[in-house]
């Protein structure tokens, strides 16, 4: 096995002479799964570690408990008193897009544009991602692994009084030569109103000073962790989904399958890599892509309108909760919380809480040789731009176990599939400050024949390649889909733990 891994790191030496170097450098730690710092499993009992060493007190109180938030004199929408952070507001939503033309609904209003920032520093030759274990008040296990630096703008210019984040000298400070990545990406359109965060990626030559709830890991580890449920917060896998890997020709891409006797060539993390790092033999091309996505936001409409609170039509005001008529979708409640390594330590806030649980799955099939996958092209009332491709099935916002699933295309193939064809499936978080306590089942399908190459009218096959270049033009792939494609992994775990 010892001798079988150096060959590996003495080919992949060789192959990243010859290809763009950050991109290098981002494969090369995508197939470490060694650290000298931890293991993936040390890593697994560190956190639970963090758990026990911090104090965390979530309580849900009345609106009128609210300490710094409250609702305007017209019941309008809630605000902090200071005009920072976020707002609830109401929206009314008319659309052509769909069975229900128009409705109301409460939404997270914050046009501020935060950090999600990972500093990266090579040991060993590998690149490693400074991570946190962070708490956030809706997280279901209280402490999931966050970016380095994860930080609205009024976090990081200290609105809310308290010390400045871990870290945040060194994003702002950063030189352009020293960022790998750099994208605006979109928040969850159904809940968010245009809601957009800076993804950033920096690396460092310099020492870094560790503080005690940061760790250092490779991507490989940071994958494989994504297996579990709710270890990995929503942050770090939108970022880490953005990540270039490069395109390469067949011959190339046949030299990294060829990097030790555990890379099966037809397993499907070899089919994984050769669809992400490939452009030849997909079924559609970019510019029949472009030309799908455009022809759905010429066609499709969405007219938004902010409206007051109290407007909103099949929703009610109460003491403690804002909520649908028919307990569906989501409630807005209010929180106290005291964590005891935060900035601030205690504080209150409006929250999001699901009525139910999610589904997000990705069916992908393997067509001219090339993995392929079914992507959806969804209007959302909160998104930049009228469209963005999501997952193949996006159940979020219903009871997705009582649907009627004719009406949803795909569900039922998922929720019924053969369990041999399950690539993975596990539960992962919404973004734990301003959800509460919402996870959704998040699923990856490897179709064969039973599903056809003729797709509904919204749907089209994408290869991992293209997906990814469309993740770089910003607001195209929305953060449900991101958070699928960021558990990828080209490789099983190789490391004996």
């Amino acid at each position: 096995m010892i001798l079988s891994y150096l060959k590996t790191i003495l080919i992949l030496n060789r192959i990243f002479v010859n290809i763009a170097y950050t991109e290098g450098m981002f494969l090369k730690s995508a197939f470490s799964f060694e650290n000298p710092f931890v293991t993936t499993r040390g890593v697994i009992s560190w956190i639970k570690e963090q758990n026990d060493n911090v104090s965390v007190r979530i309580n849900k109180i009345s609106f009128s408990d609210l300490n710094m938030w409250s609702f305007d004199k017209n019941l309008c929408r809630i605000g902090h008193n200071t005009g920072k952070f976020f707002t609830i507001d109401g929206l009314r939503v008319k659309t052509n897009w769909g069975e229900v033309s128009t409705w109301d609904q409460p939404i997270i209003n914050q046009p501020e544009i935060g950090y999600l920032g990972f500093i990266t520093k090579e040991f060993n030759g590998v690149l490693h991602f400074l991570l946190q274990a962070k708490i956030e008040p809706g997280n279901i296990n209280f402490v999931q692994l966050s970016p380095t630096l994860q930080a609205t703008k009024s976090n990081y210019t200290q609105a809310h009084k308290g010390k400045s984040p871990a870290y945040l000298e060194y994003f702002i400070n950063a030189k352009p030569e020293q960022i790998l990545l750099d994208q605006l990406q979109s928040e969850q359109g159904a809940r968010f109103l245009r809601k957009r965060n800076r993804n950033i990626i920096i690396k460092i030559e310099d020492e870094v000073q560790l503080k005690e709830n940061f760790i250092w890991l490779t991507l490989a580890q940071i994958k494989e962790l994504m297996t579990y449920d709710n270890l990995v917060n929503m942050d770090t896998r939108t970022v880490i989904s953005g990540i270039p890997y490069g395109t390469y020709s067949d011959v190339q891409i046949d030299l990294f399958t060829f990097i030790g006797d555990y890379l099966n060539p037809i397993s499907f993390e070899a089919k994984v890599l050769k669809s992400m790092l490939s452009s030849e033999s997909a079924v559609n091309s970019f510019d029949s892509i472009i030309n799908f996505v455009t022809r759905h936001k010429c066609f499709y409409e969405l007219n938004v309108k902010r409206i007051p609170l109290i407007e909103v039509k099949n929703w009610s005001i109460s003491q403690d909760v804002i909520e649908h008529a028919e307990k569906k979708y989501f409630k807005i409640i209010a929180v106290e919380v005291s964590i005891g390594n935060r900035e601030v330590n205690s504080w209150t806030q409006p929250m999001v809480e699901p009525a139910q649980e999610g589904l997000c799955a990705f069916i992908c099939k393997e067509i001219n040789g090339m993995l392929h996958f079914a992507v959806q092209a969804k209007l959302e009332c909160g998104n930049f731009d009228i469209i963005e491709f999501a997952p193949t099935v996006q159940c979020l916002t219903g009871n997705y176990r009582n649907s009627n699933s004719s009406s949803i295309p795909y569900l039922d193939y998922v929720l019924n599939v053969d369990k041999k064809k399950i690539i993975f499936d596990n539960f992962q978080s919404e973004e734990g400050g301003r959800f509460f306590k919402e996870q959704n089942r998040n699923m990856l399908v490897w179709a064969g024949e039973e599903i056809s190459e003729e797709l509904p009218n919204n749907f089209i096959w994408m290869t991992l390649n293209q997906i990814q270049t469309f993740i770089r033009y910003n607001n195209y792939i929305n953060i449900q889909a991101r958070s699928l494609l960021a558990a990828l992994s080209f490789k099983k775990s190789i490391v004996n733990e």
